[in-house]
Formats: C-alpha cells, sequence, structure tokens
C-alpha cells in the first residue's frame, strides 16, 4: 500500500485499499477491521480520516463517480469516429480489465444503499446517453436508437456479470458478434 509523503496513509489510499476489498471480498468485507488488516495500520489511521464507516463509504462511492465520470468523459474524444468504432472502444473501456470487478461490486453494492445507487444510476445515465449517440449518427431514428442504446447498456452489464475473470478474447469476440446485430439496419 502505497503511503503518503510523510510515511503516512492519505484518504486516497484507505479509498485504494476500500477499492481494492471491494473488489476481491465485495461489500460485506467494508469493515474497519478488514481495511485496517488490508494496509496494516490501526484503526486510528482510520478514524484520523474518516469520522465512521458510514463517512468511509461515501468517500468510496464519491471517488468511483468521480472515477467513472472521468472514464466516461473520455468517449467525448470520441465523436468523431464511426459509429461502430466508438462503440467498440465504449465497450472495451467499461469491460475492460480495469474496470470489471469493480463495476460488479459497485452494482452489487447498489443493490443495498441509496447513495452508492444514486451514483451509479447517474453514470449509466450518460453511458445510454453516449450509446445512444452513437446509433443516432448511425442513422437509427430515435426511438430505435433509444431501444438500442438500452439492449446494448443491458448486455454490457451482463458481460459483467457472465464473467468469472476479466473478459478475454471470447467476450471480445462476443461483442463483436452483438454489435454485429445491433448495428444491422
Amino acid at each position: 500500500m502505497p503511503a503518503g509523503a510523510a510515511g503516512r496513509l492519505s484518504a486516497a489510499d484507505w479509498v485504494e485499499a476500500g477499492f481494492s476489498l471491494l473488489a476481491t471480498d465485495g461489500v460485506k468485507a467494508l469493515t474497519v477491521g478488514r481495511l485496517c488488516d488490508r494496509v496494516g495500520v490501526t484503526k486510528g489511521s482510520f478514524y484520523w480520516h474518516f469520522t465512521d464507516l458510514g463517512a468511509y463509504r461515501k468517500a468510496l462511492a464519491d471517488t468511483w463517480a468521480e472515477v467513472n465520470d472521468t472514464d466516461r468523459a473520455e468517449f467525448t474524444g470520441l465523436a468523431g469516429l464511426p459509429p461502430r468504432e466508438r462503440l467498440v472502444r465504449m465497450m472495451g473501456a467499461l469491460l475492460g480489465q480495469r474496470h470489471w470487478m469493480l463495476e460488479r461490486a459497485l452494482r452489487e453494492w447498489a443493490r443495498t444503499d441509496a447513495d452508492v445507487a444514486a451514483a451509479v444510476a447517474a453514470s449509466d445515465r450518460w453511458v445510454r446517453r453516449a450509446v445512444r449517440q452513437a446509433y443516432l449518427d448511425d442513422g437509427f431514428s430515435t426511438e430505435e436508437a433509444g431501444v438500442r442504446a438500452d439492449a446494448t447498456f443491458a448486455a454490457g452489464v451482463g458481460f459483467l456479470h457472465l464473467s468469472a475473470s476479466a473478459p478475454g478474447p471470447k467476450v471480445a469476440a462476443q461483442q463483436q458478434r452483438f454489435l454485429d446485430i445491433m448495428l444491422r439496419h
């Protein structure tokens, strides 16, 4: 675990540890004791940065939303690409090695936490708009683009949950085949 310049953990270090624990062991593992064991410090260090576990969990959700927003903002730079290439890159980013475990864990956590659910829903709306725009740019009607965007988004979440490990070549081939179907006029 990287420590701050003075050898102390920063709030960002605690958030990173929480993401790691959340991704590998799920939301039930997010306890002060498990976090302290993960980073090798006492509970006093945790409480130096966070008033309680609720504040810590809020920091996790807020940080995830910020990271997701930054990642999603990269989609804006794809606007000049052909719609299919744009969709391939978006799917690759959303289902890639970097996100698959954490994304699944956050979606599971969102089922029981309203703040996390709100962060996930806001990110999802943004992604669905970007996907819908790609279908519009490919020449589909507004209604058809909306249906295809929702189906593409749902399939992407499904691909996340079907993978026992980070998506590999088989999933990438399935994604390509899926886009072949979805881009048929």
